[in-house]
């Protein structure tokens, strides 16, 4: 059954800033919200608690590690919705105090790799004005600020592929690994170079968007939520969940006739200078 309904979907919906994202979405977004979570059972009790508040979202379990998984979701849009409207790339890991490299390793593998795969499987399913936010920190921009100018050039650069943004992604692991990063001209940071994937990886597909469905206009931003108390950035954060929705909401309702912001990396509903 494909529904005429428009819908909404949120990675790593099931606490925290996709939690509160997804319940903005359910109060502003006209048409179906689907909170998605790697825990079935955490993913259900969230439902449960919007739906107390007398809110409906959908519930789709989804692991941004595991590609059966996003497939599986891709699916259930295509058979449900005929496509989607607005994505939501929140989900996402912090780096625990461990061995560097491991950081590393773990960062990349669910910030990066797990948002592009979410990316190659769901854009293509992004309907006419449909909204695509991913989830990055102000702390890629920190990072960018620390990278060696070689590499500096490369994460700024308007011509960058996505293949050769893979490969600095692989190489930042793979340094980690050999206990060379610093030498490379790598920050100290296993998680701004994740998120500088992030952010780089939005202006390779805002720009092949452009280039391949510009009737369409699909808009496709990178943003910081601000530091969240969430369990990941933990209780001293200044903002609240939903102060942390703030600008992911905003971007993911801009108005059908909206020209912009398209590639961009924003905080606090302003674009920032990447």
């Amino acid at each position: 059954m494909v529904s005429s309904n428009h819908v909404a979907l949120v990675t790593g919906a099931n606490k925290g800033l996709g939690f509160a994202i997804t319940r903005g979405l359910c109060q502003k977004f006209s048409g179906d919200v689907v909170l998605t979570a790697r825990n079935q059972a955490r993913g259900q009790a969230a439902v449960q608690q919007l739906q107390a508040e007398g809110l409906n979202p959908r519930f789709h379990q989804l692991d941004i590690d595991d590609l059966q998984s996003i497939r599986a979701t891709r699916d259930f849009l295509l058979r449900e919705y005929g496509g989607l409207d607005v994505l939501i790339n929140n989900a996402g890991i912090g780096t625990d105090p461990t061995h560097f490299h491991t950081q590393a390793e773990a960062a990349m593998k669910t910030n990066f790799f797990g948002t592009r795969a979410v990316c190659m499987e769901l854009l293509p399913l992004i309907k006419p004005q449909g909204r695509v936010v991913n989830i990055s920190s102000i702390i890629s921009l920190k990072a960018l600020k620390n990278c060696n100018p070689e590499l500096q050039q490369k994460f700024r650069s308007d011509t960058i592929t996505e293949e050769e943004l893979v490969g600095l992604m692989n190489k930042f692991v793979e340094d980690t690994k050999k206990g060379v990063h610093k030498k490379e001209g790598w920050p100290k940071s296993a998680y701004g170079v994740s998120k500088i994937g992030v952010t780089v990886l939005s202006r390779i597909h805002a720009r092949k968007l452009s280039e391949q469905r510009r009737g369409d206009k699909i808009l496709l931003n990178a943003c910081c939520p601000g530091w969240v108390r969430t369990d990941m950035a933990g209780p001293k954060a200044p903002k609240s969940p939903e102060e942390g929705a703030e600008t992911p909401l905003y971007l993911a309702l801009l108005p059908p006739d909206a020209e912009g912001p398209h590639g961009q990396f924003v905080q606090e509903k302003q674009v920032e200078q990447w």
